[in-house]
C-alpha cells in the first residue's frame, strides 16, 4: 500500500484540479491511499511548500511531485515509488 499526501489549501483551484486528477488515477492503483492536507493547519507546512501548492507527497521516501502535474505525471510517480 501506498499512502501519499497531497499538500494544499481550502479554495485552491489548482489544489482541486490537482485532487481530481489524483482520484482519476486511483482505480488504476487499487494499493493507493491519498491524505488531504491543508498547509495552513501547521506553520513548517505553510513555509515549505506555499509557493508550490498543490503538491503530491510521499512521506516514507520523502519525494514530490509539484504542480503542474497530470494523470500521466501522478502514474509515472507511483509507479516510480512502487518500483523503484
Amino acid at each position: 500500500m501506498i499512502r501519499l499526501q497531497l499538500f494544499g489549501t481550502s479554495g485552491c483551484h489548482l489544489c482541486e484540479q490537482a485532487e481530481q486528477i489524483i482520484n482519476d488515477c486511483l482505480p488504476i492503483n487499487l494499493e493507493l491511499t491519498i491524505e488531504i492536507i491543508d498547509i495552513a493547519e501547521q506553520e513548517q507546512w505553510q513555509e515549505t511548500y506555499a509557493t508550490r501548492i498543490p503538491v503530491l507527497y510521499h512521506p516514507e521516501t520523502k519525494k514530490d511531485l509539484g504542480w503542474p502535474f497530470d494523470q500521466t505525471d501522478v502514474n509515472e510517480f507511483i509507479k516510480e515509488l512502487m518500483y523503484g
